[in-house]
């Protein structure tokens, strides 16, 4: 029950990613604000996510998982009310700041937390966190288009509901967790990233991130559809994201080995923002939905790799891995939206698959720094064959 609260909890952080798609053009519109001045919500929210990932280990370990969590919740229904209350791009762009605070303090100790209270061992907690991600993103825009098509303040008090019934399930379902015997320095997560395969996998993941913020920031604009219309092209994007992270991943990685899906996945991406960079509206549609299916590829096996390659307690390693990665969610919708108004629609879509191929190499290039992990791949498999009952 701690691990199934935690997760509808995270669920519901993780819809707050994609709740705005398919309201960012009517806030451009209710707000008077141009596509590149709304995108500032991803940028916000994701930049103070990424700092905040290096503090977030420091804090735990001192009042303990539960209360970080409950913090960081605290944080997210405040400033998404407050979100709602908005009367200018600059308020709402500040309290998304706020939200990301809470943010960053749920979704890092949340990991920790599932990955210790799950009973399947570490690989089904993520592929578990990761199925919460991937729900999460496609009921997102999803509830985005349901709510505001009324207006677009609901969604934002919407999240804040869902966060507070989040907070009531923590608090009387999950168990008090112990505090680390020793207290993490501010400064763990940054050391961890000397660790050449933790930040092989940080860095690669920050390119990918690139690409995957782009398809999810700048594509609104660009389909002319109402909300309901980007919701439902979203949530199809959505459903591929959870699918492929949770029932394909882990095969393929057993199959080909984690090193391989990245560069599988990171060569879809990019051939997929090609064909929404040289498609017409149908094609967009198509291109945008499957797009899902290596960004689901890569988030179950970016996670998994960046928890298994160091020697770094997992909720540090987690936290610089995420301080880099997110920093890809903070440039990209900015600098897309940026590239999309000033220079053409289908050049941002033509950087985020040279993003990817950026990241194919970087993974090429130091691919010595990640042997550990086809040890890992190896326990796994040989850890599904022994379970496997004899016929």
């Amino acid at each position: 029950m701690s691990v199934w609260a935690t997760a509808f909890a995270a669920v519901v952080a993780f819809m707050g990613i994609g709740l705005v798609d398919p309201i960012l053009p009517s806030i451009a519109q209710g707000l008077n604000a141009t596509p590149s001045q709304v995108s500032l919500l991803f940028t916000s929210y994701f930049l103070v996510t990424a700092v905040a990932m290096l503090i977030t280990g420091w804090v735990s370990s001192r009042i303990g998982g539960k209360r970080t969590l409950l913090v960081g919740l605290v944080l997210v229904i405040v400033f998404a009310a407050l979100a709602g209350t908005s009367g200018s791009v600059a308020e709402l762009v500040g309290f998304r700041a706020g939200w990301g605070l809470g943010n960053a303090l749920f979704v890092a100790t949340a990991l920790a937390v599932i990955v210790g209270a799950a009973s399947g061992g570490a690989e089904s907690a993520i592929i578990l966190y990761e199925a919460a991600l991937g729900l999460g993103i496609s009921l997102g825009p999803l509830a985005g288009a349901l709510l505001g098509d009324w207006n677009w303040r609901a969604p934002f008090f919407g999240t804040a509901t869902l966060m507070a019934v989040g907070f009531v399930l923590i608090v009387t379902m999950l168990r008090t967790t112990p505090r680390p015997a020793q207290k993490t320095r501010l400064s763990a997560p940054i050391r961890a990233l000397a660790h050449g395969g933790l930040s092989t996998t940080a860095f690669t993941a920050l390119f990918y991130n690139f690409a995957f913020f782009t398809v999810l920031a700048f594509t609104p604009f660009i389909l002319g559809m109402s909300a309901y219309g980007i919701g439902a092209v979203f949530f199809g994007w959505g459903v591929c994201v959870a699918l492929s992270s949770v029932f394909a991943a882990p095969p393929l990685q057993r199959r080909i080995g984690s090193v391989n899906v990245l560069h599988l996945a990171l060569a879809l991406l990019a051939v997929f923002q090609i064909g929404i960079a040289l498609s017409g509206h149908a094609g967009v549609i198509v291109f945008t939905i499957l797009s899902g299916i290596p960004i689901g590829l890569n988030n179950t096996v970016f996670t998994e790799s960046a928890m298994e390659v160091s020697d770094a307690p997992r909720p540090v390693a987690s936290a610089g891995y995420n301080f880099v990665r997110w920093m890809g969610g903070a440039l990209a919708p900015f600098i897309a939206t940026k590239l999309g108004e000033e220079v053409g629609i289908a050049v941002p879509y033509v950087v985020g698959a040279l993003c990817c191929v950026v990241g194919m190499a970087i993974l090429y290039t130091r691919r010595h720094h990640l042997r550990s992990l086809s040890r890992v791949d190896a326990d796994h498999t040989a850890h599904d064959a022994e379970t496997v009952p004899a016929t």
